[in-house]
This record gives C-alpha cells, sequence and structure tokens, in this order.
C-alpha cells in the first residue's frame, strides 16, 4: 500500500491496525517479504497486487489474507479506504484456534489459492462494527486489553471464515476435511516429507483414496500440490535469503543439490541460478 495518511493503531509490536483514507495511484516494484499475518481489506479501490509469483486484481470491497514468509507486491492501486490488520503468532495462534475457528488452511496458510473473501453489504456492516469496537480497545489501555483486543480479531476472522465459505460453498464433508487436513499437513511437513505416502500414512488412508479425493474436488494431484510447494518455497529462498542453491537444497530435504537443481528445472524451465538472475534483473 502506498505510505500516505495511515493512521495506525498498535499493541506492544504483536497487533496493529492501519486505517487508510487516500486516493491515489501507487506502484511498488519491489516486492516484500510478510513477516507477521495481515489481513488488507480494500472497502473501496482497485488495483493489481502480486502475491507469490502470481497476479491478483481487484475492483471494490475486498479482503485477503497473507501468512509470514509470503512474496507480496503491488503492481498498481487506487485506494479510497482501506485497513490493514497484522498479528504474529505470539499474539493469536492459527493453529491453537484452529478447531473453533477452522481459518488454517482456508485464510492462512493457504498458498494454492490466496483467499480474496468479497464481503456483502450486510456482512459489511459486521465487519465494520468490530473494527469500530478494535480501534476503540486500542485507544483505552483498560484492564485486560490484550484479552479485548484478541477477542475483536478472533471475531473478525470467524465472520470472513463464514463469508469465504458461504461464497465459495464450502461444505463440511469428509472430502473437503481430508483436503484441508492433508494441505496443513504438508505445510508442516513439506521441507522433510515429499512423498504422498508418507502424508497418507500421516493421515491414515491410503494414496489410492488420497489421490481419488483429489479427484472428486477438481484439484491437482497430491504430488503436484507437495511439488508446488516445494517449488514455492525455493522462489521465496532464492530471492530473499543469502543461502547458496547448495544450503536451499538441503533446507528442502534434498541431499543432493544437483538433483534439486534438476527438478527446480523441470518445474520452472529454468534453473535456479536463472531464476534469481532473471527476477532481480
Amino acid at each position: 500500500m502506498a505510505i500516505q495518511d495511515i493512521a495506525t493503531y498498535s499493541y506492544k509490536d504483536v497487533f496493529s491496525l492501519s486505517v487508510v483514507e487516500f486516493e491515489k495511484a501507487c506502484i511498488l516494484n519491489k516486492p516484500e517479504q510478510i513477516n507477521s499475518y495481515s489481513i488488507f481489506w480494500i472497502k473501496d479501490g482497485k488495483g493489481s497486487y502480486n502475491i507469490d509469483f502470481k497476479q491478483y486484481s481487484f475492483d471494490g470491497n475486498v479482503l485477503f489474507f497473507l501468512s509470514p514468509g509470503q512474496i507480496f507486491s503491488v503492481d498498481s492501486e487506487k485506494i479510497k479506504e482501506a485497513y490493514r490488520i497484522n498479528f504474529v503468532k505470539d499474539f493469536y495462534c492459527i493453529q491453537t484456534h484452529d478447531r473453533e475457528v477452522a481459518c488454517n488452511g482456508v485464510l492462512f496458510n493457504n498458498v494454492y489459492e490466496t483467499p480474496f473473501v468479497v464481503p456483502c453489504k450486510k456482512d459489511t456492516q459486521k465487519l465494520e462494527y468490530i473494527l469500530e469496537n478494535l480501534i476503540e480497545e486500542f485507544k483505552q489501555n483498560e484492564t485486560a486489553q490484550y484479552d479485548m483486543l484478541q477477542t475483536y480479531l478472533k471475531q473478525f476472522i470467524i465472520l470472513a471464515v463464514r463469508i469465504q465459505k458461504e461464497n465459495h460453498q464450502l461444505k463440511e464433508n469428509s472430502e473437503s476435511k481430508l483436503f484441508k487436513d492433508f494441505s496443513v499437513l504438508v505445510e508442516m511437513n513439506f521441507k522433510q516429507l515429499h512423498s504422498v505416502t508418507e502424508y497418507a500414512n500421516r493421515l491414515g488412508v491410503s494414496p489410492k483414496s488420497l489421490s481419488k479425493n483429489f479427484q472428486k474436488i477438481g484439484n491437482n494431484t497430491p504430488s503436484d500440490f507437495i511439488k508446488n510447494r516445494i517449488i514455492l518455497e525455493a522462489k521465496r529462498q532464492l530471492l530473499y535469503s543469502t543461502d547458496s542453491i547448495k544450503q536451499i537444497a538441503f533446507s528442502l530435504g534434498f541431499n543432493d543439490p544437483a538433483y534439486f537443481s534438476r527438478f527446480f528445472t523441470k518445474s520452472t524451465s529454468k534453473s535456479p541460478l536463472q531464476f534469481k538472475k532473471e527476477f532481480h534483473k
């Protein structure tokens, strides 16, 4: 977002809310790596953002969600009103609250399909009410402020999950649950576990059953899912770490750096070194 006319409320560097009110075209050519959980609510505006090397365009009222490690940049934006919420794991743990909130793998830590949540007028009014209370609590500095702020954040996330499920008709059936469990498991273990069989065993199903589940919900194969997550992390590290290609290969669970280079080249049609040079150029 363009840095102009931004009012920021914060709590001990672990939770913040920025309110943006301006109308200005902005282009940021240099991508940034997100280091906290972030919610962008473009209440009135349009533009084009790049998230993890994919372009997303928006026009109107929309929310989207970013997790630590994701790559973000602005192609163009013209914003009249927007909000940005940032929080770290120590303030609100996505994994700990997932059973009750159900946002892990749906809103956050969903690098396979960046969720754009489009609220209707009634939902917008509810979100506005939560933010008004949130801003008021930031100003109070009263007893148990941490708990109150966390409660309002939780309400905001729960409402966003409900909107997402309603818009995308996400049904709580066995297929969707298995897919979500698999995606969360991959997110936690992709640097160590590379085979479908290893994940299937942890989920208590056969590799064949896991593949059939993917076919039913219209996604890529489980093998492609794992491969794409490894490639995405490789791209991130190639651009935003000082590690050598050999070190990156080892960090992603490859014992042979040469095999990692072939794996990356086959998936992207560019060698790791070529990808790094072309991107910076």
